[in-house]
């Protein structure tokens, strides 16, 4: 009898807890390495054979946990590829690799479970272990406040998990995840709602996810974090921070009926991208750079999930993982582009006109490839917000180089390759789009045209009035986590780092 597709996946974490046992007895840098090399090698074979059975065998085991193994595994052995060579001549080289191996573990788990108590404590694990890495240099002070601050919002945001798993296990009668949405199903076709406790328990989803994906007002740590090491920040953006997006594409029936939670969503997410966009353009630091962009990227995908295009979210997920862990590891290159840059021919900056010209003209191409999508895939169109959000986002490939016609052909290839990859996600996710409050949809809209047209009219007009009152504003981050970062101090003050006099315990 073949071997099912679901215990091999559920191999995954083992794989890398059980590397923990050779590197902590090992204590050279050459042979305490090894164990995490391995692991990485060995979980992504495990992953790429669990995809061939699936594929072989047309298996309808859980393809969402099976899409987050495949990216784990790896960003896993990138990262730990990247580590080994990064940390080249480091003090505590085996207590990195320790931390790191566990909260891979941790992250697999939590992207494999079937249990609902068993990914909240890998979560929480998770956290715990991503702390030992970003305060890897136990001597830099702005290492531990930021990571003070981090421990004290994700406490905070285990706490609303904990309550969350309480009234699920309580309504379901069971811990299984599907046990869990099974409730929720039958309550719909029972009496069309979800009852108080299902409500308040995807509000406290809602909140633990909004705490741990760095959402405003508490998103400070995630952009000060820039004292650990390099391959520690891609592993953050690129994977921990998307869990809440996980999250909420596991338990889409759920937060599709869930009105207030859908709210929160859409209103946090949507604020979050937006401020945190316009702030991303007054840095010039990369890493900073990249840690805003991280925000405003997981502010939209939680909108996205709040609208209910749980499709368009995990197609997000996916692409911005890869990117962002591209991006983190490439930023020392940043140099070199920046010059290969300066030595081309400068570009004029394009109008107010020109911008709008291109919103137009990325409706128009998006309308008509959505008709000719729909006339070739029937029952399969996008909703309006989904269009919409997608034409805001690549209407700037209409003015490529400022040819109209190379800029619309590069948008259609760009827009087709999403509908390839949106159906894909409808497969691996296999639920129904569901329509999301009016009110909401027009909140969302309202929102990205709004930012659409204040960035045109900064690009146009970057000496003009309006954006010289709106920088010092935007360069101070709205001066949102001035407020958050007092009240942690206040609740919970930082201890001050002590200095390293001797390299005791730590081994090159």
């Amino acid at each position: 009898m073949p071997i099912t597709l679901a215990p091999l996946v559920e191999l995954l974490p083992w794989v890398y807890a059980l590397a923990l046992i050779p590197a902590s007895l090992l204590h050279t840098r050459e042979h305490f390495w090894w164990p995490a090399r391995g692991a990485g090698y060995l979980g992504l074979s495990l992953v790429l054979v669990a995809w061939l059975q699936a594929a072989l065998n047309q298996q309808a085991d859980d393809r969402l946990g099976l899409a987050m193994a495949g990216l784990v595994s790896v960003l896993a052995l990138v990262i730990i590829d990247y580590s080994r060579r990064y940390l080249e001549g480091e003090l505590g080289q085996q207590r990195y690799v320790l931390a790191l191996i566990g909260t891979l573990a941790a992250v697999a788990t939590v992207v494999t479970s079937t249990d609902l108590l068993l990914l909240v404590a890998a979560w929480i694990v998770s956290s715990l272990c991503l702390h030992q890495l970003l305060t890897f240099y136990r001597d830099r002070p702005q290492a531990l406040v930021v990571a003070h601050k981090k421990f004290l919002a994700s406490r905070l945001a285990d706490v609303c998990l904990l309550l969350a798993t309480g009234l699920l296990v309580r309504a379901g009668g069971d811990s299984s995840i599907a046990v869990i949405l099974d409730t929720v199903n039958s309550r719909l076709q029972a009496s069309g709602q979800l009852g108080w406790d299902l409500q308040l328990a995807a509000l406290l989803l809602a909140l633990a996810v909004i705490l741990k994906s760095a959402q405003l007002p508490v998103h400070g740590w995630l952009i000060q974090v820039m004292e650990a090491p390099t391959p520690v920040s891609a592993l953050l953006h690129a994977g921990l921070v998307n869990l809440g997006g996980f999250l909420l594409l596991r338990f889409a029936p759920l937060f599709s009926a869930a009105v207030p939670a859908q709210s929160v969503l859409v209103v946090v997410g949507g604020l979050t991208a937006v401020l945190a966009a316009l702030v991303m353009m007054t840095r010039i630091s990369i890493k900073v750079r990249l840690a805003w962009s991280t925000c405003a990227q997981m502010g939209l995908m939680l909108l996205e999930c709040g609208l209910g295009l749980y499709e368009l979210a995990l197609v997000h997920l996916l692409a911005h993982s890869l990117y962002k862990a591209h991006a983190f590891l490439a930023a020392g290159e940043t140099v070199a582009q920046a010059r290969q840059h300066a030595l081309q021919p400068v570009v004029v900056r394009p109008g107010l006109g020109d911008l709008l010209w291109a919103l137009l003209l990325a409706g128009l191409a998006l309308a008509l490839l959505q008709g000719a999508w729909t006339w070739l895939q029937p029952g399969h169109e996008l909703p309006l917000v989904a269009l919409a959000i997608l034409a805001i986002g690549l209407a700037p490939w209409c003015l490529r180089r400022w040819q109209v016609l190379q800029g619309l052909s590069m948008f259609v290839l760009l827009l087709a390759a999403y509908l390839l990859w949106h159906q894909a996600a409808a497969w691996i996710l296999d639920t129904p789009l569901t329509q999301a409050p009016l009110l909401l949809t027009g909140l969302a809209l309202l929102l990205f045209v709004g930012l659409y047209l204040l960035q045109a009219l900064i690009l146009a007009r970057p000496q003009g009035a309006l954006t010289q009152r709106l920088y010092p504003l935007a360069f101070a981050g709205f001066y949102l986590d001035e407020h958050f970062t007092r009240l942690t101090f206040r609740l919970w003050p930082v201890r001050s780092p002590q200095p390293l006099t001797s390299p005791t315990g730590d081994r090159p």
